[in-house]
Parts: C-alpha cells; structure tokens; sequence
C-alpha cells in the first residue's frame, strides 16, 4: 500500500492499523466497532456546531476531535464508518476535515444529513472570518491592525514550513519517485510563484505508472440588469462587476475540486490565482488572509471567504466559500455509497499518492514564495525562529495561540515605531 498522507497516518495509529505495502487499504483491515449509541440528528448537528465554533488546530486536530468525541466516547459513530470516512477524504480533493465531518453526516442522515452537518461545521468560522473582513476593508489602515497581521504573518510561515516537514516525513518515506515529484513540484512553486495544474496531474499518472503500471504496459465587463447594494459587492477597491463575481466563483470552484490534502494544500494554488494571475491581492493581503484562517476555529480553507470579501464584499465571500466547498460536498455525497468497490485499486492509490507528493512539493515551495514577503526584516526573522522553536518543542501549545502571540508581539513592535508602514 501507498505511504498514508499526514492525517491518514496520524489518525489511522490511533486506531492501531498496520500499513505495509503490497497489501489492502489500511480501512479494509479495521474491524468493525462494537455498536453504535443512538443519536437525533438535534444532537448531532449541535455537536458540529460546536465543534466549527471552536475547533481549533487544522485538519488533523479536527479529525482528532471527531474520532475522540464521535467514536470513541458517545460512539455514535463505529470505528469502520470512521476510517471508511478518513479514506474517502484522503482519496477526494479538497479540504479533509470537512469532507469528513460530510461523510460522517451522511452515515447517519444520507444526503440530509450530509448537507445539515456541512452547514452547522462551516458556517460558524464562516461568519467569523466575514466580521474580521469587514473589520478590515472599513479599517485597513489602521496602524494597530498593520501591526497585528505584521507579527502573525511571519508566524504564519513557520506553521507552513512545519505542516510541509511533517508531510514529507509522513508520506514520502524512502520512496525515490515521491521525492522527485517532490522536489519538482517545489522547485517549479518557487520559481513561477503559482501552483500549476498540469503537474500535479502528470505526478499522479508518473506515480501510477511507475508503481501500479496497467498489464499493456507491463506486455510493452457585462451590464446588469440591477444596482445591488454598495456592501453587498464592494471590497477592499470599491464594487465588484458580474464578470469578477464569476471569476470568483469559478476560480474558487476549481481550487476546491483539484487540490488534494490538507487546508494548508490549498496555499499555493490561491496564491497563484489570486495575487499571480488576477491581481486581487498583494503579498501583504494574501499574508493576512492566511492568518485570518490560522486565528479562527473550523477548516482552515474558509481563507477564501476572507480572500472573496476583500475583492466583493459579502457576495465575493459567499461564492468563494460556496465554490471551495461545493466540490468536496459533492466528491462526498456522490461516491459515498459506491466507493468501497474502488477505493481500494492500486492505481488509485498510486494516482492519489503521486498527487499528495506534488501537493506537499508545492507547500514547501508556497513557504519560500511567501515567506521572502512576511520575514522581511530583523524583527520578522525574529518572530519566525522563536514560532519554529515553539512548535518544534512546545508541541502541546495550540497553534491559533502561537499565531495570537506573534500578533501581540508585532503589535508591540509596531507601537515602538521600529516597524515599517
């Protein structure tokens, strides 16, 4: 079998499953749980509401949460759904956690119950990260907020450059074409600044090639028809056109149904598109929209819904969140009953390794291109080296509690007048 990705291994250990390669998935090995405690779907959506209002640390703590509480002490949830759940999430572009927290409402209420849970689980950070954007076109310039975002976003680096060392100790292993998908998945991030499509397709089908090869190759600007709102589509440079909202859904759209991982994955790709190839950001915004996804419970993808309000208001933020998380609701719902059957091909394997090797590739490459833009001075090298060291050895601290505190810190660095405007 494939190396698992971070949170596959992570939360798969939890459960005792032995990987080895040349055997089934690792959820094919799990015996089913004992039996399940009934539930209202009442009950059930108030727990993902709670847990999108204050379940902080990323995906593989979010999945943590929902084994530790959902499993394992109500057990309204067996062991097999569980891990069937993870699997599919792994196999599936897209946020994981979310997709997750979609395949576990689908368990028990089928597309209702589906559709209910992503609902209570994003709308919570959601409506979160639309009050800090507001908060932040109507008082951008103020020097407290420049301050803020001038410690967390280089805080915001080490996290990354943390999350892309646990990947490539997680899921490359000692597998030579992993690491070369790797490094030129890296290399091609940090020369161009973007994340291009074509390579993680081409690192899918190398991977599948290379380790599951098919028998044959074994043998051989529009008008509108009304005026809305000025906040309902003005951002950060005043209202959004048609033409932009439709970008905004489309891009976002294609973000969440082509990046594979974790939420930190999907970085490179929105830098690309976002401050690369439309120029709705600048290095410093795109920066604070990361941050504004580190500080704020729930999936760390909700970014775009800080990323859209700044470019149209509140109708840029809804189609953003709307078209990030569309895919994976769907990559959920559609499969959910038949995928058994398939996900356990080796060439699927192969395929979605190759592609999680690309992804990994690309965060360490996404580090070094943001990075160059947050770590710009003494001050900032500073914040960046002492968050390194407390995640390395504090590994018990929460992360939005190390990003709150590079925050007070830039701040205070700010007040004393020795950090640039």
């Amino acid at each position: 079998m494939p190396t698992p990705t971070l949170e596959c291994a992570v939360l798969m250990a939890d459960y005792g499953v032995t990987v080895k390669r040349g055997t089934d998935s690792a959820a094919s090995s799990v015996e089913p749980g004992s039996d399940t405690v009934p539930c209202t779907m009442r009950e059930f959506l108030l727990y993902f509401l709670r847990l999108g209002t204050f379940g902080f640390g990323g995906p593989i703590a979010l999945a943590g949460y929902m084994q530790r509480d959902l499993v394992e002490q109500r057990r309204w949830i067996s062991k097999q759904d569980y891990v069937e759940g993870l699997a599919l999430a792994q196999l599936a572009p897209g946020p994981l956690a979310a997709q997750l927290a979609i395949y576990l409402g689908w368990v028990r209420g089928r597309v209702l119950g589906a559709t209910l849970v992503s609902i209570a689980f994003i709308l919570p950070s959601l409506l979160m990260v639309l009050a800090i954007s507001a908060l932040y076109v109507a008082y951008g310039g103020l020097a407290w907020m420049q301050g803020l975002f001038y410690g967390i976003g280089a805080a915001v680096i080490a996290i990354i450059v943390r999350s892309a060392t646990k990947l490539v100790k997680l899921t490359l292993a000692r597998d030579r074409p992993l690491w070369i998908v790797f490094i030129v998945s890296a290399i091609v991030t940090g020369w161009t600044e973007q994340e291009i499509l074509w390579i993680f397709l081409a690192a899918g089908v190398a991977a599948m090639l290379i380790r599951t090869p098919p028998n044959w190759l074994r043998l051989g600007g529009t008008a509108i028809l009304f005026v809305p709102p000025h906040w309902l589509v003005a951002g950060l440079d005043g209202p959004a056109t048609l033409p932009v909202l439709l970008k905004i859904l489309w891009f976002f759209t294609g973000a969440g149904a082509v990046v594979f991982g974790s939420g930190l994955a999907i970085v490179p790709f929105l830098h690309g598109g976002v401050v690369g190839d439309f120029h709705w950001l600048n290095e410093r915004q795109f920066l604070d929209a990361v941050a504004v996804a580190m500080i704020t419970p729930g999936p760390v993808v909700i970014t775009v819904g800080f990323i859209g309000y700044l470019v149209a208001g509140l109708s840029g933020a809804l189609l953003a969140a709307l078209g990030v998380f569309l895919p994976c609701y769907l990559f959920v719902i559609i499969p959910a009953p038949y995928y058994r059957r398939w996900a356990r091909v080796p060439q699927i394997k192969s395929f979605v390794d190759g592609v999680t090797a690309a992804a990994t590739g690309a965060i360490a490459g996404a580090a070094y291109v943001l990075g160059r833009r947050a770590v710009i001075d003494l001050p900032t090298l500073a914040i960046f080296a002492v968050t390194m060291l407390a995640l390395i050895k504090l590994r018990k601290v929460p992360e939005p509690v190390v990003i709150l505190a590079a925050g007070a810190a830039g701040l205070f660095l700010r007040g004393l007048g020795g950090v640039p405007a």
